[in-house]
């Protein structure tokens, strides 16, 4: 065991430990299970490797002055960083590099919540970097002479510009991957809607048969959303990309180089390929977090989204939808308009039965997403003056949310929407015993005959030709031609539709 202090006291160490006596404390003190993401763990890295990279180039600036320039002090003093090297410099890039490739989050033992304003997430990184880089150099770790978490691996860093512009570069990177998830799931729904333009079904509102419509259209409601959802995802880095590093305690720059204020934010978009950009208002873009509630809104739309279309598909997918005894041509029970995969086993006990369970999916993870939303918004609110000290959750909140999202649309696209299907015999033989389709025939025979022949089909569970053959409200060769797909699925009609002459001859009424 290795013995390490600050200004607390001191604590006892396994001697190959990457962890420190900061990490350590702050696993003691905040006793929770919550994973902090291996995506911020891994931004972390990379905005580390960004200053030392800076430092570096700094270095080298100061260094070519003080040729230019001779000054008595000596050219590390005059940098402000007495007792950093070059080559501790470059380990610790080294270091930062492979933290940012994932390596040693084994190491990183600070619960997800915690308090402190993202201090502890900050200073168990710091001792990473650190420790991994002494291994590089042949020491051992917890050898602070050499290389100091504070002094050498924070260098012109403080957590409260390092952690938030860390989780914006993670917030980016995931939005990348969600963009790519939005689009695929809207393109395998524009298939659908293309596929089965003129497939007729029964149309509801409030859960009643309504009017005839078409999966065409119904897919095509669902595309239209997700482009929306495509649209808006595709924003939201215009609000994240600001971002304070430089910026130090409050954004002041205080104890900072403005060499370092200027240079780390294009090292960072270099490293990331990212739109970052250094805010023009360093304190506003520290104490206040009003763009994590705008961006996680955006997601929030895209969760109610997502959450109506499966619920959707599993109402019509049900065995609630059967058809009924009216539906005489449509004599099995289980045949559905509306068949989704097969993807698991659904019961322990009852066989053969096959939940609905990507629909279920979805809904349980919109739902925590809407928790997620609350709790941005309110801790966001609880900043106070120069900081907000809750970035942490707000922070797993955030990333738990996109995820999530990634996930939901991932898995409608390959478990849900592949290999989807639509009977589209059993759709149309419903919508022909349903009162719904003479809603068609209002602008012939005006609402009352149509009501008519509605309620002779109910009582009597006739289709719309037999009921009209008893009561003959309408042409009947006429009717055929209403209730052709191209026909009910026009946008409106025209004066033209409203010719009641029968069609001449056999042909022409097929």
């Amino acid at each position: 065991m290795r013995l390490e202090k600050d200004f607390i006291g001191t604590r006892e160490i396994p001697d190959d430990a990457l962890y420190g006596i900061h990490a350590l404390r702050a696993k003691e003190n905040f006793p929770d299970r919550t994973p902090f993401p291996v995506e911020w763990y891994k931004a972390i890295g990379m905005v580390k490797k960004a200053c030392y990279l800076t430092v570096e180039a700094y270095q080298l600036a100061v260094e070519k002055n003080s040729l230019e320039h001779p000054s008595p002090t000596p050219p590390l003093e005059r940098l402000g960083l007495s007792g950093i090297s070059s080559s501790v410099i470059r380990h610790l890039i080294i270091a930062a590099t492979e933290v940012s490739e994932g390596m040693y989050f084994d190491s990183f033992i600070v619960p997800g919540i915690s308090g402190g304003a993202g201090t502890s997430i900050n200073m168990n990184v710091n001792e990473i970097i650190a420790n991994a880089a002494l291994l590089k150099m042949g020491k051992k770790p917890g050898d602070h002479e050499t290389i100091d978490p504070v002094e050498h691996a924070n260098v012109f860093q403080s957590t409260n510009d390092l952690i938030p512009t860390s989780l914006k570069l993670a917030v980016m990177q995931q939005l990348n991957v969600l963009e790519k998830a939005v689009n695929d799931l809207r393109f395998r729904v524009e298939e659908l809607e293309g596929k089965h333009r003129n497939d007729l079904r029964i149309g509801y509102t409030q859960m009643q048969e309504a009017v005839p419509t078409s999966f065409g259209k119904l897919f095509g409601s669902y595309s239209e959303a997700l482009s929306r959802d495509w649209w808006r995802v595709s924003k939201c880095f215009e609000r994240i990309k600001m971002v304070n590093l430089g910026g130090s305690a409050i954004g002041t720059g205080i104890a900072v180089p403005r060499f370092f204020i200027m240079e780390a934010i294009r090292q960072l978009q270099q490293i990331t390929g990212l739109p970052v950009t250094r805010s023009e208002n360093l304190p506003d873009a520290t104490s206040n977090l009003d763009t994590f509630v705008e961006i996680h809104a955006i997601l929030k739309a895209h969760a109610v989204n997502l959450e109506k279309i499966v619920s959707d598909i599993r109402l019509l997918a049900s065995d609630l939808c059967n058809p009924d005894e009216r539906m005489h041509e449509c004599t099995n029970a289980r045949l559905h308009q509306l068949t989704i995969p097969q993807v698991q086993v659904g019961s322990s006990i009852m066989p053969g039965k096959v939940n609905p369970v990507i629909p279920e999916f979805v809904i349980s993870a919109a739902h925590r997403i809407y928790a997620n939303d609350q709790l941005i918004t309110s801790l966001s609110a609880q900043g106070c003056l120069e900081l907000n000290a809750y970035l942490p959750v707000i922070g797993i909140a955030l990333l738990e949310s996109i995820c999530l999202l990634i996930a939901c649309d991932e898995t409608m696209n390959h478990n849900l929407f592949d290999g989807m299907g639509v009977n589209a015999g059993i759709s149309s033989g419903r919508l022909l015993y349903s009162p719904a389709i003479t809603t068609a025939l209002i602008p012939y025979i005006g609402y009352h005959k149509a009501s008519t022949l509605a309620i002779c089909m109910k009582e009597k569970g006739w289709n719309i030709f037999e009921a009209n053959d008893e009561i003959k409200m309408m042409n009947a060769a006429k009717l055929k031609e209403i209730i052709q797909p191209e026909h009910l699925l026009k946008l409106g009609y025209t004066l033209a539709d409203l010719d009641l002459e029968q069609p001449q001859g056999e042909e022409q009424v097929k």
